[in-house]
């Protein structure tokens, strides 16, 4: 497997030659690169510090220790957090002040996977300029490393309390409602970090919570996406223990995907739109996901009389234009939810906490919530290409058969057909000779047509090419 190195960090599996696997040369290199890129974005000073968290995942503690290691070796002083959630060790980096953070996790990947993602002093995913610009210093071996007398120190600390205490901080979590309600919930934490962090969360807002593979073993019990199809032990249990909900995380705790209280799917697109509906309920302002993100979330917006606005696919392209408009909430249709006040990274501590304080104030079942949002089908499909196909100018020739509607070109291609409440957004993969193809419709049927059309035109392209 291939060497991933994009916006979203450094990944790749565990074993295996130096360039085609996250091995120990490739970590220390990047690592090392990112020392050297750290201390000229801070400046010159006597003392550099870097907050280290990682998820359950078996390769976990080997790539720390390497990790670690790597930063002392560079002079920089670590803070290891040891298990933490993605968004507990964000938080972290501004809670001990330090200058920049890296979480150990390939987030939803297999087992066999881990990353490196590289964290800002704003505890906050660098932008893809300043990534460039940290390749190139690894690829040019630019980095040296400390004389003895100047090497790091290594401190431990766990920041998970922390964390749960500014979640139920927040002026929105309604502990008071949250706990009158009396909720039962099963949660599945994949055996991962969540096992840690949620039933601590839980806990502290007064919620019964059923355990489903939550020892943090890193043998994960199904496939850690957080997807109906792989959930569906835990909506047995739900229905099982007469549970109000079932929550699940992935193995980072940044994605969250909800179960009704009779077994079926909230919808990992509906965890940022009924979080959202909470917010702007007290809170009016602007609203942000991405461009493959369901259009729920801008008619609730809408209705609520305030603006949505789209971003680029990827977290720091969310944030990115969260920041620009100034908005309130933003995410990911992937269960992601990104609230500003609290801190700018996907968060599923404060997603919990805001959208049980939404159930409790609301006082109903999560299936009667759920209806009360607009009716929505993705259809995921993907069309692979030559190598010799050029990508860029297929989107090009798409953008103009759609000229007549509103096209979105900040990232790939979108068409939206308002006047349908449908629309398509097609992508190309950075890694692939792959055109990805998502549309959205009221009925999965439209949804499926309009994806195959788009389909049908691309072939059409490319036998002219």
């Amino acid at each position: 497997m291939t060497l991933i190195k994009s916006i979203s960090g450094i990944r790749g599996t565990i074993g295996g030659e130096a360039g085609n696997a996250l091995t120990p040369i490739d970590t220390v290199k990047f690592i090392a690169a990112y020392s050297t890129r750290l201390k000229i974005r801070t400046g010159p000073r006597e003392r550099y510090k870097v907050v280290v968290g990682r998820d359950a995942r078996i390769s976990g503690q080997m790539v720390d220790q390497i990790v670690c290691g790597t930063l002392l070796a560079c002079g920089i002083d670590v803070v290891n957090a040891g298990l933490a959630s993605t968004p507990t060790v964000e938080m972290a980096v501004v809670f001990d002040n330090a200058d920049g953070g890296i979480i150990l996790t390939a987030s939803h990947n297999p087992k066999q996977w881990n990353a490196l993602k590289l964290l800002n002093e704003k505890g906050e995913f660098l932008d893809a300029a300043e990534g460039e610009l940290l390749l190139k210093v690894a690829d040019n071996e630019e980095f040296c490393f400390s004389e003895v007398d100047a090497l790091g120190y290594l401190t431990t600390k766990d920041f998970t309390r922390q964390h749960i205490e500014a979640v139920l901080s927040h002026p929105l979590v309604d502990t008071e409602a949250i706990y009158r309600a009396g909720f039962t919930v099963v949660l599945d934490a994949v055996n991962s970090v969540g096992g840690v962090v949620m039933p601590a969360l839980l806990e502290a807002l007064g919620v019964s919570c059923i355990k489903v593979n939550c020892d943090p073993t890193g043998h994960f019990a199904h496939n850690p996406e957080p997807l109906p199809e792989h959930l569906t032990e835990l909506s047995a249990k739900v229905v099982a223990e007469s549970a109000d909900l079932g929550i699940s995380v992935d193995p980072d705790v940044d994605r969250l995907a909800i179960i009704c209280e009779d077994g079926s799917p909230f919808g990992e697109e509906y965890t940022l739109v009924a979080v959202a509906d909470y917010i702007l309920q007290h809170k009016k302002g602007n609203t942000v996901s991405n461009l493959s993100s369901s259009r729920a979330l801008r008619d609730i917006t809408e209705k609520a009389g305030c603006n949505y606005h789209p971003s680029a696919v990827g977290e720091v392209n969310v944030v990115t234009e969260m920041k620009r408009v100034s908005a309130v909430i933003g995410g990911e249709g992937n269960g992601g939810v990104i609230v500003p006040d609290l801190h700018y990274g996907r968060d599923s501590l404060i997603g919990t906490a805001l959208f049980l304080s939404h159930l409790a104030n609301k006082k109903c079942k999560v299936t009667e919530l759920k209806a009360q949002y607009p009716v929505y089908f993705i259809s995921k499909n993907k069309i692979e290409l030559s190598h010799k196909v050029n990508v860029d100018e297929i989107l090009l020739k798409v953008k103009e058969v759609y000229k007549d509607y509103r096209v979105t070109d900040i990232d790939g291609v979108k068409v939206d057909f308002d006047s349908e409440r449908k629309w398509v957004h097609l992508r190309k993969s950075n890694t692939e000779p792959i055109i990805r193809i998502y549309a959205e419709s009221p009925t999965e049927e439209a949804a499926d047509k309009i994806a195959n059309e788009v389909i049908e035109k691309i072939h059409q392209i490319i036998n002219k090419i």
